[in-house]
């Protein structure tokens, strides 16, 4: 399993970096950000330099989408990166949250997103794509190499992520809905003719190492708010029953708006909605075991990383512990299998 590091890019931008450069020391090979570009530093600037200053990490929004950014623009951003530092890039991407809500805008559609994730991606790999009616390609990139995954918690939207997705993104480490969820993705994979393994599945989840339950759960609570945006649109589309498992959706009823201003941030007041066992649930909370243990349940789902967010007052503490402690015990069992 590998592991990534999930940062908001809050000033000063060079707190970003060494937090990406201290996740490449504890092991983690992919650091990601936010990208919402109105609430926090633009990313695709500080991707350059976290890049110069480390040498294993990939970097990549998580996630961004395709009406904020023109799609050509995004993929001539990751060929240039990869022409720069080799090939220590992904893209991350939905039909858009925080970066087009923030403005009064809305989610794409699916069929946008599906068009955006083939251009991006022909693109971001030095290869010709048809759009708009003219055929395209950066005359300047040779052997770039991008992969382009789909957050999606929707029947649809987990439908395009198993057709057209590299990778699979999950944003909650429930194990009963991840189960769900990738056996959804892997089946819609299988029926578009590819083989289902071949789509990367990650969980992402916020993740604290701490002793203090209470105080863990209102450092992350605001993750179940997050999530509940989503779900409210799932709600809305398909009704409270039957179309998404009822333990997704039965913790949005006393959901009564939301902020963006407080988007990600720990201590927002529009999650107070959000119960305990949802945090619990959906976030990787405790003693280092008992991160190990919720671990090793996703890893058997076929999780093939484990994306934490840092968005609390213990970063640097569950990095190294995750460093010294989690990331070697999920290895050693790999190792020990073997």
């Amino acid at each position: 399993m590998d592991f990534g590091a999930v940062l908001q890019t809050n000033p000063p931008a060079s707190r970003t970096i060494a937090l990406a450069k201290l996740a490449e020391q504890h092991g983690f090979s992919h650091v990601w950000t936010f990208d919402s570009h109105l609430l926090w530093q633009e990313p695709y600037v500080i991707y350059s330099q976290i890049l110069a200053e480390t040498r294993r990490v990939t970097v990549g929004p998580f996630v961004t989408n395709p009406a904020t950014r023109d799609w050509t623009v995004t993929a001539s951003v990751f060929a240039t990166l990869n022409e720069m530092y080799g090939n220590r890039t992904v893209v991350g991407i939905g039909r858009g949250d925080s970066a087009v809500r923030v403005t009064n805008g809305k989610p794409t559609t699916l069929r946008e997103l599906r068009e955006s994730i083939h251009v991006i991606r022909e693109l971001g790999n030095s290869r010709e794509v048809e759009y708009n009616g003219a055929t395209l390609r950066f005359p300047w990139s040779v052997g770039s190499e991008l992969e382009v995954w789909v957050a999606a918690y929707g029947p649809l939207a987990l439908k395009l992520a198993g057709e057209v997705g590299d990778g699979f993104i999950l944003q909650l480490a429930d194990v009963d809905i991840a189960k769900w969820m990738i056996q959804t993705v892997r089946d819609a994979a299988e029926k578009a003719g590819r083989d289902p393994m071949s789509v990367k599945i990650c969980v992402a989840a916020p993740f604290y190492i701490g002793d203090d339950r209470a105080h863990m759960r209102d450092q992350c609570r605001w993750f179940g708010g997050m999530v509940g945006n989503h779900i409210a649109d799932i709600v809305s589309k398909y009704g409270q029953h039957g179309a998404v498992p009822e333990a997704l959706t039965d913790y949005i009823a006393g959901r009564q708006g939301y902020d963006y201003n407080e988007h990600g941030r720990a201590g927002n007041t529009h999650a107070d909605f959000v119960p305990d066992e949802i945090i619990d649930r959906f976030c990787l909370l405790g003693s280092a075991a008992d991160h190990i243990a919720k671990l090793e349940e996703l890893r058997s789902l076929g999780v093939d990383q484990f994306a934490g967010y840092l968005q609390h007052d213990n970063k640097e503490e569950t990095l190294r512990v995750y460093g010294e402690t989690v990331i070697p015990a999920l290895s050693a069992h790999v190792t020990a299998k073997q």
